[in-house]
């Protein structure tokens, strides 16, 4: 059985905790406010109960994948027999750097070390370490005990070995790994969601659409289809003869958009005002905590739909 050690237990490392566990993994938790995995745990076992009652833990009970996870009294004692660890620290490059080192010097040397960060790359805070060979990052959506996907992005030095066991250790744990090849600002689901929010931005920004029709576009339009497969099965499925019939038809239909588009959206100028107040009659600000439970709630329906559908008409 795999060992976890979660370092910081915030939001993404409870996330990260439930995800490892409920994939049959000994979890370590780790912060330095020492009240934190206490609350964690709290957080963690009220989390477990709504995913057993959807079964979404692999078969086991709450209680089962509660008692994989473990407080850890030092950092020491969390990492010493880790197989992998996770760091979830405040996106800081000198934060990142000081823990980094903390870790490669108490961690097993077979043991991979990873940061949760969304935004920095790996180069900029593992490249002074003795075992930087072993350090990537590891990204995931949040929460990653309900969406599979976790970004994997190495530094110029982290080895192929160190890859290909942090893998294997996503897959394990029911993830789906997207194994980058070099490391690039953004990584690749920022990328993609970057490039949709700034068209998103701009059709606001020009009076062609609101807010609200943007969202309905997504909401009850192409997230339908992308939520079981991507852009490129998208449209390799979109025309008779596969992809290249696709780009042989429709290719001519996007060239005047992309000329279109050769401006930046000024996301915290004007625009922002209109779409907030769209977004604001559509949500009061007193009831944006009750909707993300609402939508956690439905990410976890939609993953049991998954599920079972996956199992009814295949993958």
């Amino acid at each position: 059985m795999s060992k976890i050690a979660i370092i910081g237990c915030g939001l993404i490392g409870r996330a990260w905790a439930i995800s490892f566990a409920k994939g049959s993994m000994d979890v370590a938790l780790w912060d330095q406010d020492a009240a934190a995995p206490e609350a964690a745990l709290s957080y963690i076992s009220e989390i477990l109960q709504e995913l057993e009652a959807h079964d979404l833990l692999g078969g086991a009970s709450a209680v089962q994948v509660l008692a994989r996870i473990r407080i850890a009294v030092t950092l020491k004692d969390a990492v010493s027999d880790a197989d992998h660890i996770q760091e979830n620290t405040p996106e800081f490059v000198e934060i990142k750097r000081k823990v980094f080192a903390e870790l490669d010097a108490l961690a097993p040397k077979h043991a991979t070390i990873a940061s949760s960060t969304s935004a920095l790359l790996p180069s900029t805070f593992t490249q002074e370490l003795k075992g930087r060979h072993r350090c990537m990052v590891m990204h995931p959506l949040n929460p990653p005990y309900l969406i599979p996907a976790v970004e994997m992005v190495p530094a110029p030095w982290t080895t192929d070995t160190a890859m290909e066991s942090a893998k294997n250790l996503l897959i394990e744990a029911g993830h789906a790994p997207i194994v980058m090849k070099r490391e690039l600002e953004g990584f690749v689901m920022n990328r993609l969601q970057g490039a949709l929010l700034e068209e998103a931005f701009r059709l606001v920004d020009k009076g062609y659409a609101s807010a609200e029709d943007v969202d309905v576009a997504l909401r009850e339009g192409l997230a339908l289809r992308w939520s079981f497969m991507g852009p490129f099965e998208t449209i390799d499925l979109n025309a008779p003869n596969g992809i290249r019939d696709y780009v042989a038809r429709y290719e001519s239909v996007y060239i005047p958009v992309f000329e279109q588009a050769n401006w930046r959206a000024d996301w915290s100028g004007p625009v922002l005002d209109e779409i907030e107040q769209d977004r604001r009659q559509n949500l009061p600000a007193d009831k944006l905590n009750e909707r993300q439970k609402w939508r956690d709630k439905r990410l976890i329906a939609l993953m049991a739909h998954k599920k079972q559908a996956e199992k009814d008409l295949g993958q």
